[in-house]
């Protein structure tokens, strides 16, 4: 086995570094395929702003025959440290056929580039950061992963461990069934809540959505600024991530809550589980991909709520409660039979037990990993 190190520059070799995935998944129907193009653009650095504030580098391992049998990318967000005042190297991207030898090899690889660089603990898979696809599955194998949702073998979970990586932090996914009878003192809790308020509560503008994107800025960097692990996204990466997601993004499971003033006091963003068309697609738009995504779009059974967050002045004033009845409400509209609320922190109790209050029940857990460097 040999590990390489992959030129992004180089398109034929950016895709072998993503198809190698399907060597892994190739017997597995809950796996969906990524769309290899929207990985292409994520991946290179000349493309994603991520990199501006940020370096990395990917490995890819070979067999003797010079077939692929894993992969690993390795980054350092310079944010972060500012952020954080420490120096984190990330793993992320990271797929290995059933052989912890070619684990090893890979993460071997990875410690030494982040050593090199002074690094003093490594986290993952964080593929790139918090604001990205993040965790390992550890709990929840027997349902396909939900839109933007990490997926993996059950047998990486020994492979870090066995390596020497241990649990830093888990993440909950909850399940929420959309016909279930809300509660009467929850219903009552909004009405109270709408007047004594006057929160307004409405979808996103998307004929108006550059000034729409500044209010979701605004909210989110406040929001989640004091959250584990998180990074505030500066205006180009979340330029770039609204672009990626406005062909996903429906107006109804898109909202704002603002003052009477006009003010954004609290955001929530859910997106149809465009994974139901993905897995259809198998990772390609051409020839038919295309015509796949807009036919089975209109199947979709299921969303996912991926953000909801409230500025501090408006904390404590039940504004989660209004969102996510707004997004139920949509969600029941288009004929969804349930959703998953994903992810919370799982020492984020207020959160969770307001979740769980309202009917939602954990079904995933995610882990992400550390190893510390430098004492």
């Amino acid at each position: 086995m040999a590990v390489e190190v992959v030129d992004p520059a180089d398109r034929r070799a950016l895709i072998e570094f993503i198809r190698m995935a399907w060597r892994v998944y190739r017997y597995d129907t809950r796996w969906v395929p990524p769309i290899v193009v929207d990985y292409i653009q994520f991946l290179r650095p000349d493309k994603n702003p991520f990199f501006k504030h940020a370096e990395g580098i990917y490995f890819l391992s070979r067999d003797g025959k010079g077939k692929p049998q894993g992969r690993l990318a390795v980054t350092i967000d310079w944010n972060y440290e500012k952020h954080h005042g420490e120096k984190m190297g990330a793993f992320g991207f990271f797929e290995v056929v059933k052989d912890y030898a070619v684990a090893q090899e890979l993460l071997d690889a990875a410690l030494e580039w982040l050593k090199e660089r002074g690094v003093e603990v490594v986290r993952g898979p964080l593929s790139f950061s918090m604001n990205h696809e993040c965790g390992l599955l550890i709990e929840g194998f027997n349902e396909s992963p939900i839109i933007m949702m990490p997926y993996n073998p059950p047998y990486y979970q020994e492979f870090l461990e066995r390596y020497g990586f241990t649990k830093a932090k888990d993440l909950h996914a909850y399940w929420y069934d959309a016909w279930k009878e809300v509660s009467p003192s929850y219903l009552r809790l909004a009405e109270r809540i709408h007047s004594r308020y006057d929160f307004k509560v409405r979808k996103v503008n998307v004929r108006r959505f550059n000034e729409e994107l500044e209010r979701f800025i605004a909210v989110y960097n406040e929001a989640w600024e004091h959250n584990w692990g998180f990074v505030p996204l500066d205006r180009n990466e979340m330029v770039y991530m609204a672009k990626r997601l406005r062909p996903l993004v429906v107006p109804d499971l898109a909202l704002i809550a603002e003052t009477p003033e006009g003010e954004p006091a609290a955001v929530s963003l859910s997106l149809p589980d465009y994974n139901q068309v993905f897995r259809r697609m198998g990772g390609s738009l051409f020839p038919l991909g295309i015509f796949k995504f807009y036919f089975y779009s209109r199947h979709i059974s299921q969303g996912r709520l991926m953000a909801l967050g409230v500025r501090k002045a408006y904390r404590n004033k039940g504004l989660e409660l209004l969102l996510s009845l707004h997004s139920l409400e949509a969600g029941r509209k288009r004929g969804y039979h349930g959703g998953e609320l994903s992810w919370t922190l799982e020492d984020n109790h207020a959160i969770n037990s307001f979740i769980e209050k309202l009917g939602g029940e954990l079904y995933k857990r995610y882990r992400i990993y550390e190893m510390r460097l430098l004492s």
